[in-house]
């Protein structure tokens, strides 16, 4: 069986496992994916809340949460995801990646994040599916992102699931602030993420150009002041690039009071 490769929005911090109105249709979306793909076999999550000088897999069999928000009610520093980890793949994978050009290392104590085990509790709630964290690198460079993800192409192959968790318009100072600019700024820039990684007229070659130069997009900065909640989605597209496919939307909706979309890589 072969598993999708998608990017996905995690929200803001736990909110998504609340009910929070400005994160429904989010939850609507996560909870319905296990309808649409099924149960992988494991899953590798690519967060935007990990990020090492080079790429490190989490080795942990039990690996232990990381509340890495602040602000919020004691409950929300109670959450569990009792997920096993995958040791015996993180060593594979690392190899893997040794053997394509990257210096890999392994992370005998790395938890997850939330940008793991929130939207994961509504995928796939039973938390009975190995996990692997795998980083991005703090160089943030999107070509290495593309090449880092080509390294993980087989992995759906073997019925695995990549999950890129990030978001397609993340500027913390701007969520809660309903401004006309701001709110062009987001539907533009998200207008040209979909349009570079769905539109069948781009040759992968183009797709890959747009996305190395992808500060060149309209409002680039003032959606991605910083870009780490970016790379998560380079790294899909290296995952699932063959020859000129596209993708699909499968998300595109509010959040937080700004428009963000989800795209998945799977009918090819």
């Amino acid at each position: 069986m072969q598993a999708p490769v998608i990017f996905i929005p995690h929200g803001g911090g736990p909110l998504p496992l609340t009910d929070d109105v400005r994160h429904e249709a989010l939850r609507h979306f996560l909870t319905g994916l296990p309808s649409l793909y099924g149960k992988p076999d494991a899953i590798v999550v690519i967060s935007a809340h990990w990020q090492t000088t080079q790429p490190t897999l989490q080795m942990m069999a039990k690996p232990p949460m990381i509340y890495d928000y602040h602000g919020f009610p004691e409950s929300a520093y109670q959450i569990q995801y009792p997920a096993p980890g995958a040791p015996t793949l993180a060593t594979e994978i690392a190899t893997h990646l040794s053997q394509q050009g990257f210096s890999a290392k392994l992370d005998e104590q790395r938890g997850f994040d939330h940008g793991v085990f929130v939207p994961l509790m509504l995928m796939y709630p039973e938390a009975d599916i190995p996990v692997l964290q795998l980083s991005l690198m703090e160089n943030m460079d999107p070509a290495a992102h593309l090449a880092l993800g080509r390294a993980l192409q087989d992995l759906r192959h073997r019925n695995i699931m990549v999950i890129g968790s990030g978001m397609s318009f993340h500027n913390l100072d701007s969520f809660f602030v309903d401004n006309d600019q701001l709110n062009e700024a987001d539907y533009h820039f998200t207008k040209w993420l979909i349009d570079v990684c769905t539109n069948p007229k781009y040759s992968a070659k183009e797709r890959k150009t747009k996305l190395i130069n992808w500060l060149d997009a309209p409002y680039a900065q003032v959606c991605h002041p910083t870009p780490e909640h970016l790379m998560p989605l380079h790294v899909c597209v290296g995952a699932a690039e063959h020859g000129e496919e596209e993708a699909e939307v499968i998300f595109d909706g509010d959040v937080l009071g700004k428009r963000v979309c989800a795209l998945n890589w799977f009918n090819f």
